[in-house]
């Protein structure tokens, strides 16, 4: 089995797209669904991960712009590692995260 890194994304910021209350405590009852089914199958290696939506970017040229994406709206909300056989695998389970019910992505990568 290899650790694959999973890293949740969505725009966090435009505040006409956020879920209300309701939307957002189904969507919390989602992810403690999704992430007890992975536990059950010995898929998770390391529980979720949350992240502030701040953050700094420090760029090649050593500036510093404030939050960690200042061109797009989209932003790192978490990151869990999982335990699968190969990409395709880690992508199957990517595929029930419950961040992709909110137009988010997740972006899977592999320990080495």
């Amino acid at each position: 089995m290899n650790e694959f890194l999973l890293i949740f994304r969505r725009d966090f910021t435009s505040k006409e797209i956020q879920p209300s209350p309701e939307e957002m405590q189904q969507h919390f009852q989602q992810w403690q669904n999704w992430f007890g089914s992975l536990a059950a199958q010995d898929k998770l290696a390391r529980p979720l991960q949350r992240w502030d939506g701040q953050g700094k970017l420090v760029s090649s040229d050593k500036g510093i712009t404030n939050g960690p994406y200042a061109e797009i709206k989209e932003s790192i909300g978490g990151l869990a590692i999982i335990r699968a056989k190969d990409y395709d695998e880690a992508a199957e389970i990517a595929q029930g995260c419950p961040v992709l019910n909110f137009g988010g992505n997740v972006e899977i990568r592999m320990a080495v």
